[in-house]
């Protein structure tokens, strides 16, 4: 049972990653509001799916706890400025993973789509794992 539901976590990190990247790479394509929010909300959700898929026994609250955690240290880690970090961040993995700046507004975006994959998670995911 549990590599089934590892299974459907991955499953969920995949979609959402590629949902995010779709918000950034098709934005122009998109609502704008969808296009400046979509991106962070989804890379915050993509942390709980992946932090579920990995830790399969935790609680949706623990889950929910660690990834608001981890989204609010790496943004903050934004506001460290030392020049092998920053040559980090000039990458494209690096920018994906870490950001490029320090945005208040992203904080929100974490929490709403920590919020939005939690409510999937609960409503949705957990009622295919038991079927």
């Amino acid at each position: 049972m549990s590599i089934k539901n590892r299974a459907l976590y991955l499953i969920a990190v995949i979609i959402t990653m590629a949902a995010g990247l779709a918000s950034r790479t098709y934005g122009e394509h998109l609502p704008q509001w969808v296009h400046e929010h979509f991106g962070d909300a989804l890379w915050a959700g993509m942390i709980y799916f992946g932090v579920r898929m990995l830790c399969i026994h935790w609680s949706r609250a623990r889950a929910v706890w660690i990834s608001v955690t981890f989204s609010c240290m790496i943004e903050f880690s934004q506001l460290i400025q030392v020049p092998w970090l920053n040559e980090l961040r000039s990458t494209l993995l690096g920018a994906l993973i870490l950001g490029r700046g320090f945005l208040g507004i992203d904080l929100i975006r974490y929490l709403i789509g920590i919020l939005c994959v939690y409510l999937i998670d609960r409503f949705i995911l957990s009622k295919l794992m038991r079927s």
